[in-house]
């Protein structure tokens, strides 16, 4: 059996980011993207894999930075105990 490795911790904090109505994106879950908070490819080989996610409505959102959220890919707070 394989363990689980865990997320690279990209920041400490959410990323506020303004999404588009109807937009496909992928929300990086292995923290080693260039291009946070979204996924560049850089999870290949790592075992993880990127949440795709659209959204509903066009607004700001905050999106987990830390990558140990309960509620993929929006923050929960959970960056505050790590």
């Amino acid at each position: 059996m394989t363990e689980k490795k865990e997320p690279h911790i990209a920041q400490k904090a959410p990323y506020a980011v303004e999404l588009e109505a109807g937009k496909k994106y992928f929300w990086c879950a292995c923290g080693q993207s260039k291009n946070q908070p979204f996924c560049d490819g850089s999870h290949k080989g790592t075992g993880f894999s990127p949440t795709a996610f659209t959204a509903e409505k066009t607004e700001t959102v905050f999106l987990c930075g830390c990558k140990h959220t309960a509620n993929k890919p929006y923050c929960d707070g959970t960056h505050k105990t790590l």
